[in-house]
């Protein structure tokens, strides 16, 4: 009996291990998502890029992660989370040492699309690995606590372009390439318990079908669509009422802080009251401010809507994401596939945001664009407060 104190601290040990190589991992990758706003400029001058050349390196990224989703999970699923998480941070490694050198827009757009497969392989396997080792009911902490890691990344990737154009691309990103290197070798290290699976895309569109994880798909790609619009609109509109790069920037900056702070405490609070009491609130929150969005009539005033927008989009991303799980997993569902579904949501919910939602603006402003976000957030949240859908949502496979 004395035994197992030892066990279970073991188990824990490895598991704190686990959680923090596997946000370091989420952590580089988004970073590298997001260190593409300050180069833009030089790229565009250097390469003579126009505004539809630079639109297509910066959607590149997720882009690759669109399309690597799928085949990230059926390797998780196949060949276990650790060999997918090196797959992609070899990618990753491969296509930085390649943006770095380069001078081509094409070649360049084609490093971002590995970049985005690359980050694809390694949040299916980093993700999966995570599921796969706690227990249901401290998984919610346990993803936010990644989140936060991959918010800490994008409020550092500008960092690192704004230093690249400082250095050089060569230098800097080498230097960030030597990181991701020592990552593959504390993966390597990390045990598995992986157990192979002869699951593939027919099981996860068979999954896509049931109601409940189609919902729960629906609640992780909205936020990505009302951030991927946000992106967008908000430091237009902000330029627009006389807010300096710096400002804008800080502004963003302080938005992703909020994120990264609420993640974490919501994924707790979504273990202990269930998933849909904190998806709700920010349902009511995300949809009253974006209802709000071209009220202000000072920068100051819209940078603190957007932070506290930020705020709100914060509280989806960890029940959302363990509700997916959740859901997938009573289907039978391997973890490597469910995290494929999270990249496909997520990366088609920011492709759909930033486009339709400049698209929209571009003809019709920005209050319609913004408020089609808040009315696809008040409809939801309206779904979930129907017996019917939370039933779906929380319903043992039949």
């Amino acid at each position: 009996m004395a035994s197992q104190p030892n066990s279970d601290h073991g188990a824990a040990s490895i598991e704190r291990r686990l959680v923090a190589v596997m946000s370091a991992v989420v952590f580089v990758d988004t970073m590298f998502f997001a260190v593409i706003a300050p180069l833009l400029p030089r790229l565009a001058h250097e390469l003579h890029l126009s505004k539809l050349s630079a639109g297509v390196m910066t959607a590149s990224y997720p882009v690759g992660t669109l399309v690597g989703s799928l085949p990230g999970g059926v390797l998780a699923a196949r060949a276990g989370p650790k060999a997918t998480v090196v797959a992609g941070l070899t990618m990753l490694a491969g296509s930085t040492v390649a943006f770095a050198f380069l001078h081509n827009a094409a070649a360049l757009d084609c490093a971002r699309f590995v970049q985005g497969v690359g980050g694809a392989f390694s949040w299916a396997g980093g993700l999966a690995w995570i599921v796969a080792e706690t227990p249901s009911e401290r998984r919610g902490a346990l993803i936010g606590r990644a989140m936060a890691a991959a918010i800490g990344g994008a409020l550092f990737g500008p960092a690192i372009g704004t230093l690249a154009n400082a250095i050089g691309r060569q230098a800097a990103f080498s230097a960030v390439v030597v990181i991701a290197a020592l990552l593959v070798a504390e993966t390597r290290r990390l045990p598995s318990r992986h157990v192979r699976s002869e699951q593939g895309v027919g099981s996860l569109l068979a999954a896509i079908a049931k109601p409940g994880v189609a919902v729960a798909m629906w609640l992780v790609a909205l936020p990505a669509l009302a951030s991927g619009a946000l992106d967008v609109l908000a430091p237009l509109r902000l330029n627009h009422l006389g807010a300096s790069a710096v400002a804008i920037g800080a502004t963003f900056l302080l938005a992703a802080t909020a994120e990264a702070v609420v993640s974490p405490a919501v994924g707790s609070l979504s273990d202990r009251r269930g998933r849909l009491v904190p998806l709700r609130l920010g349902l009511a929150g995300a949809a009253a401010l974006l209802f709000c969005f071209t009220l202000p009539g000072g920068a100051l005033a819209l940078a603190a809507l957007v932070v506290a927008i930020g705020a709100a989009l914060g509280a989806f991303w960890a029940p959302a994401m363990a509700l997916l799980t959740d859901a997938a997993e009573r289907r039978g569902l391997d973890y490597g596939l469910t995290a494929a579904l999270t990249n496909l949501a997520w990366a088609g919910g920011q492709i759909l945001g930033s486009g339709a939602g400049g698209a929209i603006a571009n003809d019709a402003g920005d209050a319609a664009s913004m408020t089609i976000a808040a009315g696809l957030c008040l409809a939801t949240l309206v779904l979930l407060m129907r017996p019917a859908s939370v039933r779906s949502l929380i319903a043992p496979a039949r």
